[in-house]
């Protein structure tokens, strides 16, 4: 055997040689994880010196809204939400995996106990050597077999290991890391998006009470102009039809502000499925209070704010699992070292289990490299990598859309600051406007279509005040979300 092994040693090694070359002929893994570089600053006409910006400090939901019935209605949400809790569900199933990649890594251990019996045949070489070896004069009656049913037991601990000489089982570990990371920010971005919805209806809920005391406040006035051209249609100054216009006008605004009670109705319930509740009123303040903006006036690192948003974070940590995926993919170009072995009891019979010598044991150990399968393996090599290729450019999208989402936003509350002042303005010279009316009317100097359109006019510059409030509020909220969101 030794002479047939030393013939054929140098063949032999080529072939191995040959062997391993062909399976570390390895494709290079996509190299992209860093996003095209970002301007400095947001306003492209200012310049700042880098040194002079710092890093972004994320926002804290209690004080970025300064509403304190609003910040129990956001705690409320985050911990009763189903969609919330799901989500903290799924982040505990992704810790599962973390730990399950993790132990990959280690050798597995079992313990066994086997019991078999078997009967040869007569004519078979195990049959006969059991037959044969029960006449040797060199064993003792302990080693005798039973040819009838010969038993194997085996009571022990078994070993095997994957050697990780290449890093596909720490890179499958970096991967399932990487993922946990990427839930986690998924539940940022879901806590987010949950504050945010839960916000806007709360805001949307004081601006329909706002709307509604202003159709109340109209009716007074729109009364007190009907009691005046009722009046004077008595004495014979009006006539009926401006009593009639006067009429059709309030029946108008008492239906408007009956479908008002409707969307109040409909917002509060909606508002109450995202608290995870059955019915109720939500408390709610009578005015809007302004937000927390003095990250505006923030000298901070563009990046800073950009990576730590949640739906940025997550795609970049998406990206590095995708490329852990990628580089796992090509270590198995390579060859598979593994070991193993066992030790314990071995016997044929069950009164010698427990000897000394039933104790046993063995080494294992094993190198393979694909050959035939390599083009298996070069297919999901291929289809890892342009995994990669995607997250990379959902990663970069991601990005950039931030950019340009926060970018737009920072200086939009000024200009609705802007408007909302000539709006007062606006009402401030209708309310004028409206009472003139009503005393150039009983002089004689208007006439009734003059009190309608005054009122009319009066009513919209109101409710479109409000509107613009309400926009201005909605715009604070994507603020907030535009910055990452906030931590309770």
């Amino acid at each position: 055997m030794k002479n047939i092994f030393n013939r054929y040693k140098s063949s032999l090694l080529v072939i191995a040689s040959a062997l391993l070359i062909a399976a570390c002929a390895a494709p290079k893994v996509s190299d992209k994880l860093s996003a095209s570089k970002m301007p400095e600053n947001f306003d492209s006409k200012t310049k700042r010196s880098p040194d002079s910006l710092t890093a972004f400090i994320p926002l804290k939901t209690e004080t970025y809204f300064k509403d304190s019935k609003l910040d129990q209605l956001l705690k409320k949400a985050a911990a009763q939400n189903p969609d919330y809790l799901i989500m903290q569900e799924r982040i505990l199933i992704a810790n599962s995996h973390l730990k399950a990649a993790k132990l990959a890594l280690l050798p597995s251990l079992d313990l066994a106990a086997d019991v078999s019996g078997t009967r040869y045949g007569k004519y078979t070489m195990d049959g006969v050597g059991n037959y044969d070896t029960n006449f040797s004069q060199n064993i003792t009656e302990k080693q005798r077999i039973n040819e009838d049913l010969t038993p194997n037991l085996f009571l022990g601990a078994k070993v095997s290991w994957e050697a990780d000489i290449w890093g596909k089982l720490s890179n499958r570990k970096k991967a399932a890391q990487q993922r946990f990371f990427a839930s986690q920010q998924g539940m940022r971005l879901l806590q987010t998006r949950l504050l945010s919805d839960v916000a806007d209806l709360y805001f949307k809920l004081i601006a329909l009470d706002k709307q509604a005391a202003i159709y109340d406040d109209n009716l007074k006035t729109q009364q007190k102009a009907l009691d005046i051209v009722s009046a004077q249609r008595s004495v014979g100054k009006a006539t009926e039809l401006a009593v009639q216009q006067f009429n059709a006008q309030n029946n108008n605004i008492h239906a408007q502000a009956s479908e008002l009670k409707l969307s109040i109705d409909q917002t509060e319930k909606a508002l109450l499925t995202l608290l995870g509740e059955y019915g109720g009123k939500i408390e709610r303040s009578s005015d809007f209070l302004a937000g927390h903006l003095d990250v505006l006036n923030q000298k901070v690192s563009v990046d800073s704010i950009i990576h730590k948003r949640p739906d940025v974070s997550e795609a970049y940590f998406e990206l590095l699992a995708s490329n852990a995926d990628a580089k796992s993919a090509r270590a198995a170009f390579f060859p598979t070292l593994n070991l193993g072995g066992y030790t314990g009891f071995n016997s044929f019979s069950f009164n010698t289990i427990f000897d000394a010598g039933s104790l046993a044991w063995q080494l294992l150990g094993g190198l393979t490299a694909p050959v035939f399968n390599k083009g298996q393996i070069k297919q999901e090599f291929f289809v890892s990598n342009r995994k990669q290729e995607i997250s990379f450019l959902q990663y970069q999208n991601t990005v950039t859309t931030a950019f340009n989402e926060l970018s737009a936003l920072l200086h939009r509350n000024e200009a609705f600051e802007n408007v909302l002042k000539y709006k007062l303005k606006e009402i401030d010279h209708l309310e004028i406007a409206v009472n003139v009316s009503n005393d150039l009317y009983l002089s004689g100097y208007a006439n009734y279509l003059e009190i309608i359109n005054a009122q009319k006019n009066k009513l919209q510059a109101e409710l479109d005040f409000v509107d613009i409030q309400l926009r201005n509020a909605n715009s604070q909220v994507l603020l907030y979300k535009a910055l990452g969101g906030g931590i309770n």
